[in-house]
């Protein structure tokens, strides 16, 4: 595609995210990796999903959510049954307290549903911001900017943030994109992560953002 090399930041957000959203169309909500029917069944997805495949938890909820239909359901479960549906997505026994503590939260604070506002996502057992990010932009409806290690080394390779810290990357990237947009560019940053920008080797010959990258071939 040939277009003038972006000169700011802002520039090259706004083409590296009209081009990711041709190379992996679809909305934030079908982008998502992580199977789900509800808010709560992707915030339970999501914990489940630290330091392991969303493969995996795909193989694991469809039991889980079958057992535990609603967070009433999760929160009276005993501990030990959960433990065992959860086991082969590793740390179970954390994970377990981190569900079983999110549903009683989600019962007792807010009705049994998944609140919208960051402020109150973050209070919740195993919630950080990134997990309150993906919720938000998939399943809520709401702007979202999830940063893992993908959008993180993109983001920086890509010349649109030298911070380091996942927060000050998201707060940064924010003002370069439209905030219904977000969410889905996250997720195509991650696309791009796996399939292209790989850590250790990346595919610039392969990569419809060479042209505009300033890492382009150095790495």
């Amino acid at each position: 595609m040939a277009i003038g090399r972006p000169r700011s930041p802002k520039g090259r957000a706004r083409v590296v995210a009209d081009r990711l959203a041709l190379e992996y169309p679809g909305t934030a909500t079908e982008l998502c990796a992580l199977h789900h029917r509800n808010p709560y069944e992707l915030l339970t997805a999501t914990i489940l999903s630290a330091q392991t495949t969303d493969e995996r938890v795909n193989m694991v909820t469809p039991q889980l959510f079958a057992r535990y239909p609603t967070p009433n359901d999760l929160a009276a479960a005993d501990p030990a049954e959960v433990e065992e549906l959860v086991r082969t997505t590793g740390f179970f026994r954390n994970k377990t307290k981190s569900i079983m503590g999110m549903a009683s939260a989600l019962v007792e604070r807010f009705g049994g549903e998944v609140p919208h506002r960051m402020a109150d996502l973050v209070t919740i057992p195993g919630v950080g911001r990134k997990t309150a990010n993906v919720v938000r932009s998939v399943a809520l409806g709401e702007p979202g900017l999830p940063v893992d290690t993908h959008v993180q080394r993109l983001s920086a390779r890509l010349g649109l943030t030298t911070q380091t810290d996942p927060v000050k990357i998201e707060l940064e990237l924010n003002p370069m994109v439209r905030a219904d947009e977000r969410g889905a560019l996250s997720l195509r940053l991650i696309l791009h992560g796996r399939a292209v920008c790989k850590a250790r080797k990346p595919n610039c010959a392969g990569c419809v953002l060479a042209d505009i990258c300033p890492s382009a071939f150095a790495v």
